[in-house]
């Protein structure tokens, strides 16, 4: 466990001048939020007990049972508002394919209006989590100004702030989880904009986009995706609000104010979110403004929002150049 700590001290020297980060800071005791046991004997896990090294037995809530086959490598111990936490990391010497393109694809477009739109016009409504408990975290944030520095009354309101925060972001995981869960579960792929979110976390809406959690919820999207056998992919996000999916017009820049799309040439009329979701399953069933190398094309050609298609024959398999 110290050479680990010695492991993480070298990189944050390497850190300060290889990405231009400050001086490693002091960890104290309210600072240092987790340590890791780098090696773990067999055997270690009895009942809902864990034995670590120096440590000795100690007893914890077990979330899950560890499958057979599954030998424990390390243990990170995890320092949280509600608790201390272990994180144990299996292995097993077992080989898990990737999916594969096929199935029935579902493009997803996320924005602040609603939280999601699918291509086959399912809109969700996004759920402000810190709006709920916003006034009672300003209430306790104004009564910490008056607590003394390094006093017993401070470090206790400090736990019950914290508290409050961690509710806050347990709830937002799970609701992301739930809905990863309800949209991949009739999906056979799944395709998503390739966007940097933390320049959203930079913009006028910083505090709904964080709130928001978007780039959490990718995560756990792809996860679920891995997990359930469904083909996960990015897609170049460039003019998708711009571009009609019914015929492929460019119907030019829309405010932010109007939200729905009508196409001047085909009259095609939609929510503008279901409209951008539909124009990311296009790009990616054609395979094109992909963020990554594919090994097969699962559709034929005429998808409407991507331009020049790559696919001459519906049947074909061809590698993008």
């Amino acid at each position: 466990m110290l050479q680990q700590v010695l492991r993480k001290l070298e990189t944050a020297f390497l850190d300060m001048k290889r990405k231009g980060m400050g001086f490693p800071r002091f960890k104290s005791k309210y600072r240092m939020r987790s340590f890791v046991f780098p090696q773990m004997l067999k055997n270690c896990i009895q009942g809902n007990s864990i034995k670590l090294p120096q440590l000795g037995v100690v007893e914890f809530i077990k979330s899950r049972e560890i499958p057979n086959g599954f030998a424990v490598k390390q243990a990170r111990i995890v320092r949280k508002a509600s608790g201390y936490f272990v994180i144990i990391s299996l292995e097993c010497d077992v080989n898990v394919p990737e999916p594969v393109a096929t199935g029935y694809p579902i493009g997803i477009d996320l924005g602040l209006d609603q939280f999601l739109a699918t291509s086959e016009g399912k809109l969700i409504k996004r759920p402000k989590f810190l709006a709920v408990e916003h006034r009672k975290l300003k209430l306790l944030q104004r009564r910490l100004k008056n607590k003394k520095k390094g006093s017993n009354n401070r470090h206790k309101l400090n736990r019950k702030i914290a508290r409050l925060h961690q509710r806050v972001t347990d709830t937002r995981k799970d609701w992301h989880f739930k809905l990863a869960h309800e949209v991949v579960k009739d999906a056979g792929m799944i395709f998503v904009e390739d966007i940097d979110f933390r320049v959203w976390a930079k913009g006028m809406f910083c505090k709904h986009t964080l709130d928001a959690g978007f780039g959490q919820f990718v995560a756990i999207l792809a996860w679920v995706c891995w997990k359930r056998g469904v083909y996960f992919e990015k897609v170049n996000k460039d003019f998708t609000s711009q571009v009609c999916p019914n015929c492929d017009t460019h119907t030019g820049k829309k405010e932010l104010n109007n939200r729905v799309h009508t196409c001047p040439e085909c009259g095609y009329t939609t929510h503008r979110d279901v409209a951008a979701s539909q124009v990311i399953r296009n790009r990616g069933l054609s395979a094109e403004g992909r963020s990554v190398d594919i090994k097969e094309i699962a559709c034929g050609d005429g998808l409407a929002g991507t331009g020049n298609s790559l696919v001459k024959n519906p049947r074909s398999r061809k590698k993008k150049a």
